[in-house]
């Protein structure tokens, strides 16, 4: 075997590459590092504990390779509720630790490390019974307003109905007899975790998507590496490490499987989905959360549209393409319509999308009563296995990941720091703000469009811009989806590790579920765009959009179906963007 070179000796740091890319020629280079390096860490899977885990490594001064099989954020982290949220009905469960936790975090997201990419959002609890509810609830919130130590979001404010339908006018009367407003924090999840592995990688990671752990390398009873497959090209390589960190959620008794040793937790799916509407469907100046007989749901402002969800059922089918079913998207029509003067119906209805979350499998049948707090176990000498927790969260997740792995790596290693490194696009993001009329001025473009740019990429604002230089057509709308600008498009294929037409339109950007048409009707000039940057040839393009569509006739159509088999059958029949990928995916 080739002698590897060690930790940090050819790898990039802050100072030497500013703003990481992750583009085509950062792909070629990186696939060589994996072969040829000796890694402290090799972190597999690439949502946000995955690039949590490799961004607190590499800023630990370890060496640190992430390798994801689809792309950033393709399963769990691109479908969430999108929310940084204490999360308020654990309190009635009684995990007040975990509550404490999750608000701190949301704090430190929104002051110091992701001020660009996570929003103050408002909420209003309606009331419907006397006496009892307003003390009960308000006591519940007053917790939750002081649990995460200094607050940048306001307190709660007590509502008379009166009060409570002049924000939110859409409610039917007799829905409520008064309400409370409280603050939570909304983020782009896709666009987080695609933010928190880009800086990960400013700080030395070696980030690499469409990489496939196939199996585990071994010395004696350890494990020391893993055997990854390249799913564009079919290419396939050994990485070593001192340590494998398996942060693939839902996919972790999969990985644990390829280990060959058994794991001390597992995993269970729970599907939930959300439904995508227009703005002025619901006349709200403030988001909703609604208690049901089954969990809660959310009512969440986002951008020109509201996201309604979500369900919370056992999930057992496959596990990368979890299908939303005619009974799903009806639960969900059926509980917000009984607050809502006038009825959401499927005609409103532009996206939707369904996700799985990873809990920690316990004796209750009841999944939304399965724990929410996250479980970290050595499995084995060189092997580390973290699952459970919620997205809010991933910070402290990922730190624990890497301190369990601490004993597999050669000396000791600093504590961790991630509480004090803001992701790109964080420093200079207040000052820009203030900024956005000149910077507008500057390229001719209106100053809400460059605030929804500081909104998606902060400081970085001007990197993407400067790739409109000599060409201003690129400033210009996607075409059918003018919410967005041709050079985002261009950006994420350059810098941002989008690969194929999917990942653009479904996670560089939310085309797929902000659009009645969910990206068709754009799908080929996105392609267009993309292929100016990755090479493609009109076959190419073609052969993107023709796998594209079919993704959308079949998810359409499997949310026509009546139960989860139906819809997972139509949904699994359409082609993958990834060809070479080997089923059972396991990252």
């Amino acid at each position: 075997m080739a002698k590897r070179e060690s930790r940090g000796s050819t790898g990039r740091t802050a100072s030497s590459v500013g703003a990481a890319e992750l583009g085509p020629a950062d792909r070629e280079r990186s696939w060589q590092q994996l072969g040829s390096e000796q890694f402290d860490v090799v972190v597999i899977g690439g949502g946000v504990t995955g690039a949590g885990a490799a961004l607190d490594a590499a800023t630990r001064g370890l060496r640190v390779a992430l390798v994801e099989a689809r792309d950033l954020a393709s399963g769990t982290s691109s479908r969430s509720s999108k929310l940084f949220h204490g999360g308020l009905r654990y309190l009635e469960q009684l995990e007040f630790g975990l509550v404490r936790e999750a608000l701190r975090e949301r704090e430190l997201m929104l002051t110091r490390l992701a001020p660009h990419l996570v929003k103050p959002v408002s909420f209003l609890y309606p009331l419907t019974h006397r006496i009892w509810e307003r003390p009960y609830t308000a006591a519940g919130l007053m917790l939750y307003d002081t649990m995460g130590g200094a607050r940048s979001v306001p307190g709660q404010k007590h509502l008379t109905r009166a009060g409570a339908l002049r924000m939110v006018p859409a409610l039917k009367r007799d829905a409520l007899i008064g309400g409370i407003r409280y603050f939570d924090a909304q983020a782009d999840d896709a666009r987080h975790t695609m933010t928190v592995a880009r800086t990960a990688a400013h700080y030395g990671a070696v980030v690499r998507t469409s990489t496939q752990v196939i199996g585990m390398l071994r010395e004696s009873d350890r494990v020391c590496g893993v055997r990854v497959r390249d799913v564009e090209t079919g290419a396939e390589t050994e990485v070593q490490a001192h340590a494998v960190i398996n942060c693939t959620g839902v996919w972790t008794d999969a990985i644990q499987k390829l280990s060959g040793s058994r794991g001390r937790f597992r995993v269970r799916a729970s599907k939930g989905v959300h439904i995508v509407v227009p703005r002025d469907r619901i006349v709200s100046e403030s988001g909703m959360i609604l208690r049901t007989t089954k969990s809660v749901l959310f009512v969440i402002p986002w951008r020109n549209h509201w996201i309604v969800g979500t369900t919370d059922t056992d999930w057992n089918l496959d596990l990368a393409h979890p299908s939303a079913t005619k009974q799903d998207i009806d639960y969900i029509l059926d509980q917000v319509n009984t607050v809502l003067a006038t009825p959401l119906t499927k005609d409103d209805i532009e996206g939707v999308y369904a996700g799985l979350r990873p809990l920690l499998s316990g004796e209750s049948d009841d999944t939304s009563k399965l724990s929410r707090e996250h479980a970290v176990a050595r499995v084995s000498p060189g092997l580390v296995a973290i699952a459970g927790g919620k997205y809010t969260t991933y910070r402290v997740m990922a730190a624990d990941a890497i301190n369990a792995a601490a004993v597999d790596l050669p000396g000791r290693i600093a504590p961790s720091i991630t509480d004090k490194v803001p992701l790109l696009g964080a420093d200079g993001y207040h000052a820009l703000v203030n900024q956005a009329d000149q910077l507008a001025s500057k390229h001719g473009l209106h100053p809400y469009r460059v605030r929804h740019l500081l909104d998606r990429y902060g400081s970085l604002v001007h990197e993407v811009l400067a790739e409109a230089d000599g060409k201003p057509e690129l400033l210009r709308p996607v075409p059918g989806a003018p919410d967005y600008l041709q050079i985002e498009v261009v950006y994420a294929a350059s810098h941002e590790g989008a690969l194929h037409l999917e990942d653009v339109l479904t996670r560089r950007t939310r085309i797929s579920i902000e659009y009645p048409h969910r990206g068709v009707e754009c799908a080929e000039k996105v392609a267009e765009l993309m292929a100016g940057v990755l090479g493609w040839n009109d076959k190419t393009i073609k052969r993107e959009v023709e796998v594209y569509t079919a993704r959308v006739e079949a998810e359409r159509d499997s949310q026509t179906q009546p139960d989860d088999q139906a819809a997972d059958a139509k949904r699994t029949a359409a082609p993958e963007a990834r060809q070479q990928m080997l089923e059972p995916a396991a990252n």
